[in-house]
């Protein structure tokens, strides 16, 4: 988007405070939490996160979460418990953080990607047999913006296949499919607590199954390989000893990071709730617009998360409208471009730009508009103005 002078020198010093796309929200009890925690002497894992992990399992109708530092770390651990050899495949979407295609990679595996549905921006489980070879192991749905995917077809090639699935969460910790939580039903579900995401430790993340062989190997990978809980072996009732039973990693959840968990996570319904009131005043305010093509919803029964709230440019200006938004003190996100146009993907696997060209024409034109569950209505409808300004509107 290219604007004229008068448009441009009329966005200068708005002299409004910067509005962020994204700003979580932590309560009183929540930052009390914290300051507990470092005053108790116990800031690394400890019972903490053992009482977040309870809770996390309760949420998601009992089955056992483990916490990690990240939703990354999660994918990385629950794909090397797969024990996926050279050349094994994990079919999953060009339409997400490169995060999900790198944990592929350091797992030993080779991504394949599947075009997205341009309705729904989530992997198009219409294209999904025919990327399935023998080498296929594992299907991972990404949940985009907070939108389950048609999950049912999924799981239903998976079982005719033999395949494992990886749920990819990071955006959906509370959204359900057919009336059933993500992360309560199915294989492997990984959650996310960044900061952007509908509740947040900081830093952090959850890999959620019921599945024994995973369960063992997530404990063991996510500290060092040690073969039980080790939190504990410093206390009066542990034991300094402890066996290592497989190389592992640093991915442990911190209690500070718990700490914010433990009072998010009964708010995070809460929070979506007023996700869903901010997105039904933007698809009012803009459902004539002719510059944007804003979000559907599937039939499928499902309840949105609604982590991001990402219409699409209809003419290429993004950029443009990203630089403009910003002279307004208002910042506008960028998720997603499409992994497969990244050097490094496409030197190794030979992607080219065309290959996937749903998911190419929505990370050209993709933003997400400010979103967050203390966001006023005086300051959406400063992002309402600032977008009518922009595109000239009445």
């Amino acid at each position: 988007m290219s604007l004229p002078p008068h448009k441009r020198s009329a966005l200068r010093g708005a002299g409004l405070p910067f509005l962020p796309f994204a700003k979580p929200f932590l309560s009183e009890a929540a930052i009390e939490e914290v300051v507990a925690c470092l005053r108790s002497g116990w800031i690394t894992t400890g019972p903490r996160v053992q009482k977040f992990e309870e809770m996390l399992s309760n949420y998601h109708g009992g089955r056992r979460a483990l916490c990690l530092s990240s939703a990354t770390a999660g994918l990385h651990v629950a794909l090397l418990a797969l024990k996926l050899e050279e050349g094994d495949e994990v079919i999953t979407t060009p339409l997400t953080f490169v995060a999900t295609l790198n944990t592929i990679v350091l797992s030993g595996g080779k991504p394949v990607l599947v075009d997205i549905d341009p309705a729904t921006l989530n992997m198009d489980v219409s294209r999904i047999e025919t990327a399935i070879t023998k080498r296929t192991r594992a299907l991972m749905p990404v949940h985009f913006a907070g939108l389950p995917c048609d999950l049912d077809p999924i799981y239903q090639l998976a079982k005719k296949h033999g395949l494992r699935v990886v749920e990819d969460c990071a955006h959906t910790i509370g959204a359900e499919y057919k009336g059933k939580k993500l992360g309560s039903f199915g294989d492997i579900a990984v959650m996310s607590f960044h900061p952007n995401k509908n509740m947040t430790t900081g830093e952090g993340g959850a890999v959620i199954t019921d599945d024994k062989d995973i369960i063992n190997a997530v404990e063991r990978l996510r500290f060092h390989g040690i073969d039980r809980n080790a939190f504990n072996r410093f206390a009066k009732s542990g034991s300094q000893h402890y066996d290592v039973a497989m190389p592992g990693f640093k991915y442990n959840m911190m209690d500070m990071q718990a700490a914010l968990g433990i009072h998010q996570l009964p708010e995070l319904d809460g929070f979506i709730a007023k996700r869903v009131t901010l997105v039904k005043r933007y698809m009012k305010a803009l459902k004539d617009w002719p510059e944007f093509i804003l979000p559907t919803a599937p039939a499928y029964a499902h309840k949105h998360a609604w982590h991001l709230f990402t219409p699409r440019l209809k003419n290429n200006g993004r950029d443009g409208f990203i630089n403009a938004m910003k002279a307004e003190n208002i910042g506008i996100g960028l998720h997603y471009e499409a992994a497969h146009i990244f050097t490094w993907y496409k030197d190794h696997f030979g992607w080219q730009l065309e290959d996937f060209p749903n998911a190419l024409t929505a990370g050209n034109t993709i933003c997400s508009l400010p979103l967050f569950p203390t966001m006023t209505e005086a300051e959406q409808n400063r992002v309402i103005a600032a977008m009518r300004k922009i595109f000239g509107q009445a």
